[in-house]
């Protein structure tokens, strides 16, 4: 039986996937195609083949796209760091992300042979700013704008789970790849020998590679687990750290901190803040204890390395 298939499952498991352009769709969809899973695409524009078309502002999804479906993994929603937060931009983060899981977790329930499992978006920052305390998933969840919208995007999968789906919640943090996200901004810097730790440097970063945020998801497609799950590695590093490390494995110096003036003024203060200044020092408790998975890449040296092919 090919690795990510569940006992309970005698074929390849049929997947659909939201999100599926983004960092982490892209790289999920071909590696659950190349274990034998059928991928459906959930998207909004230009459907083809199998894709099912949707539109979470609108409430819509094609009539019976989940039917026969086993799994969801649902991943759409407005970027955190795409555009300052105006009033107008930080609505359509929250609603980007509930109206579409409320829209989904309701198409799991009405599905004839619908889906038995949805594994739900959300992020690390439902945890707020917490200093150095190390977080795991029975901490509390925390205050500010991130962790209210993360707060509701959990419960947005209710619907989902009053009819008896596994429900996992996908507490991700930051998702290192050189193909995308925060490491492809920071790497023509710190290439240059400008890069730097941000402000102080003493704000936690927690991390996790492209390869083991697929990695853990094709395994809480077919694991028992339900409830939150943190997608991070189990060596968070703090800002500091984590540009010493970059600069070691570029052979590049790193001695130019970043003051908060100049991030600020580019995406303004409330969004500078709470995406480069402060962080969470998250560990992931359930992975860690879960037998049936191993990281790849625990620490951050050896992620970069893997990723940048140094």
């Amino acid at each position: 039986m090919a690795e990510g298939l569940d006992r309970s499952y005698a074929r390849p498991m049929r997947v659909a996937i939201t999100g599926s352009t983004g960092l982490i769709g892209s790289a999920l969809k071909p590696h659950l195609e190349s274990l034998g899973h059928d991928v459906i695409r959930v998207v909004r524009s230009n459907p083809s083949g199998t894709d099912v078309s949707w539109s979470p502002a609108q409430g819509r999804i094609d009539p019976g796209a989940l039917d026969g479906v086993d799994a969801v993994v649902h991943l759409a929603g407005a970027g955190i760091g795409d555009k300052r937060w105006t009033d107008d931009y930080k609505r359509e983060l929250l609603e980007s992300r509930t109206k579409g899981t409320t829209l989904i977790s309701e198409a799991i329930a009405a599905a004839t042979d619908g889906p038995k499992v949805l594994l739900s978006g959300s992020a690390i920052g439902i945890y707020g700013a917490r200093g150095d305390e190390e977080l795991t998933e029975t901490s509390t969840t925390g205050d500010g704008f991130l962790a209210d919208i993360c707060v509701q995007w959990e419960q947005a999968t209710g619907a989902a789970d009053a009819a008896g789906a596994r429900v996992v919640h996908l507490r991700t943090g930051i998702v290192l790849s050189a193909k995308g996200g925060a490491l492809k901004k920071q790497l023509p810097l710190f290439k240059f020998g400008r890069g730097g730790k941000m402000g102080s440097g003493n704000q936690w970063q927690s991390w996790i590679s492209i390869d083991d945020e697929v990695a853990a998801i094709t395994h809480l497609l077919t694991s028992d687990t339900s409830g939150a799950v943190n997608l991070t590695a189990p060596k968070p590093v703090t800002n500091g750290e984590f540009a010493d490390t970059l600069g070691d494995v570029l052979h590049r110096p790193t001695f130019l901190p970043i003051p908060k003036f100049g991030p600020k003024l580019l995406l303004g203060g409330e969004l500078a803040d709470n995406l480069l200044f402060t962080g969470q020092r998250v560990l992931p408790a359930i992975l860690d204890a879960d037998a049936g998975f191993t990281f790849q890449h625990p620490d951050l040296a050896t992620a970069l390395h893997a990723l940048l092919g140094k």
